[in-house]
């Protein structure tokens, strides 16, 4: 018995060759459609897989009591035992369409004159080539392969929608390096984006020209709306106490005395000081040097207990400043006290103090935790530390929150100053420095 494998591009090919090596007599067990070639499974060429088989010693007479047996019945019960086998260990795949089988068999007919002892002997060797341990292993191999082809289909779909996404929105010149200083100053890159949309869309509905001069305006523009400029910033004088919280090291201990020597100087008010920060070691030092400088009482609270009564002593003045420990805005043992230090009576204000130095990521998990503490604004420091500033305005946008104040060095009181939101858009889109 021989069986023989062919991978042709048509079945008139399969035939062909099978009656060149085989012979007339051959038999066609199973035919099945497969790709050969391409890349990981993609991009293959379709071909016809064909499974033949001819007995070795059909060549030979056959008995003369063959003879006694008609011809066709041999022939149709071979046909059947081959089709049985066929539907035994049918492939995955599916089968050519009979519309080729019925051309081959046009063209020329095959012969069949195996006896049953032949019949017999070809079972046996279909069965050893196509067991079902065998046929059982192709499977598996084939639905792993074509899960492998399908996940590579849809990484090649969405590669091609993302391409043509960036091809079809892709900005104009002067737009694209108003979007790169944006994205070099470290502003939200999805707020960019959207920005960069909003400033399109007017471009669109007014049906005029991106200039240089237009683009500029129009995203200064939506800055502006963004930073919502029409707030006051100062503290109101109708508050009465002023709460300033934050992480450690930001300068809370120096901000609030900035803001005293203004109130006290400027505005002329009676200014008084609560110190909770009782953990960092000279922090009431520090804070004491500030009022005896300016001529203020300070009181020391070592729990919200102690409140009330720094609160009776502080009475005769029209505005008081409470000073937080800065501590790990993580501890929530931490933040639970310090909510308990923010309960207080009459008119409040709740300032976050926030360093520009500090990487956005640790800003919005700060801003995200004391936000909790209805914060009403944020003041930033250190601003003459650092040449990126994309982090106020993430922080304003995501969170909400009116600006205050600025503070660009250590001297007090004079290295303090109400944020100008349009001096910070400039220095956003402002040209990169050599």
């Amino acid at each position: 018995m021989r069986v023989k494998r062919y991978v042709v591009d048509s079945m008139p090919d399969a035939l062909q060759k099978i009656r060149t090596d085989l012979g007339k007599d051959a038999v066609i067990l199973n035919t099945k459609e497969i790709r050969t070639g391409g890349f990981l499974g993609m991009f293959g060429k379709k071909k016809i897989e064909v499974i033949a088989a001819i007995d070795a010693s059909n060549a030979k007479p056959a008995p003369v009591q063959q003879k006694v047996a008609p011809q066709p019945p041999v022939q149709t019960k071979l046909s059947n035992q081959v089709a049985q086998i066929k539907t035994n260990y049918q492939s995955d795949f599916p089968d050519v369409p009979d519309v080729l089988a019925q051309v081959a068999m046009k063209s020329e007919p095959v012969a069949v004159t195996a006896a049953p002892q032949q019949v017999k002997a070809m079972n046996s060797a279909v069965h050893q080539a196509y067991s079902p341990n065998t046929v059982q292993s192709s499977a598996k191999a084939s639905v792993k392969d074509e899960q492998v082809m399908d996940e590579l289909k849809q990484m090649k779909e969405m590669m091609k929608k993302l391409t043509q996404a960036n091809d079809g929105d892709k900005l104009p010149e002067s737009l694209q390096k108003l979007e790169q200083r944006l994205y070099d100053q470290e502003v939200n890159p999805t707020l960019v984006r959207q920005i960069m949309d909003d400033v399109m869309a007017d471009f669109q509905l007014a049906d005029e020209p991106v200039t240089e001069e237009a683009a500029h305006q129009l995203v200064r523009s939506k800055l502006g709306e963004i930073f919502q400029t029409d707030h006051s910033k100062h503290i109101s004088t109708q508050t009465r106490v002023v709460h300033f919280v934050g992480p450690t090291g930001v300068g809370k201990t120096t901000t609030i005395a900035k803001l005293a020597a203004e109130q006290v100087l400027k505005y002329h008010r009676k200014v008084g000081f609560i110190t909770s920060d009782t953990y960092r070691i000279a922090a009431i030092e520090q804070l004491k040097t500030y009022a005896t400088i300016l001529n203020v009482p300070l009181e020391v609270v070592f729990s919200p207990q102690d409140l009330t009564k720094a609160f009776q002593n502080l009475a005769h003045c029209d505005i008081i400043f409470m000073d937080t420990a800065g501590r790990n805005f993580r501890n929530e043992m931490y933040v639970s006290e310090l909510n308990s230090l923010l309960k207080t009576q009459g008119s409040s204000e709740t300032i976050l103090v926030l360093s520009l130095t500090t990487k956005y990521r640790d800003l919005r998990a700060i801003t995200n935790n004391f936000s909790k503490f209805k914060l009403d604004k944020v003041l930033f420091t250190k601003m003459d530390e650092t040449d990126s500033y994309g982090a106020i305005l993430n922080v304003v946008h995501e969170f909400s929150l009116k600006l205050s104040y600025v503070t660009t060095g250590q001297s007090v009181p004079d290295d303090i100053a109400e944020m100008n939101e349009w001096q910070i858009i400039d220095l956003l889109l402002e040209e990169p420095r050599s």
